[in-house]
C-alpha cells in the first residue's frame, strides 16, 4: 500500500512532525514495515525526540554551523548547504509496525526537515506487510 503526503514548509529551514499522519495511514490489523521516503535533495526524513521542542531547534542550528548556508560552492543555486545536509541526514527512514502501532521509542518522532526555502513537498509512505 503505498500512500501520499503533502507537506507545505514555511521557512527555509523547518523541522515539521509527521508522525501523526504516518499514524493515520497504518491499515487495519497490520504488521510489517513502513518506509518513508522524500523525493527532493534538499529535504530530509529522521526520527528523533518530539517531546522538547528545543532539539528540533537544536539540529537545525547545529547543521547550520557544521554546513553554513554561505560556504565556498560550486553548485549556483544558493542551496549547497541544503544538499548536504539533506545527504547527512537522509531522505528516508524504515520503521517496524506491529498490531498497528509504530515501534518508535518512548519520546521518538518521524520529522520532516526542509533546508530549501517555503514549499509543498512530497513524503511517500508505503506499507509492505510481513
Amino acid at each position: 500500500m503505498l500512500y501520499q503526503l503533502s507537506i507545505q514548509t514555511s521557512t527555509r529551514e523547518q523541522v515539521i512532525d509527521i508522525t501523526d499522519q504516518v499514524v493515520e495511514l497504518i491499515p487495519d490489523e497490520f504488521s510489517g514495515v513502513v518506509v518513508v521516503y522524500t523525493p527532493h535533495t534538499t529535504c530530509s526524513i529522521t526520527i528523533n525526540e518530539g517531546y522538547d521542542p528545543d532539539v528540533a531547534r537544536d539540529l537545525l542550528k547545529y547543521l547550520s554551523k557544521l554546513v553554513p548556508q554561505s560556504g565556498d560552492f560550486k553548485h549556483l543555486e544558493w542551496n549547497s548547504d541544503a544538499h548536504i545536509k539533506s545527504s547527512l541526514l537522509g531522505v528516508s527512514q524504515t520503521i517496524i509496525v506491529q498490531n498497528w502501532k509504530l515501534l518508535l521509542g518512548r519520546w521518538q518522532r518521524i520529522f520532516f526537515v526542509e533546508f530549501d526555502w517555503p514549499r509543498t513537498r512530497q513524503v511517500f509512505v508505503k506499507f509492505i506487510e510481513d
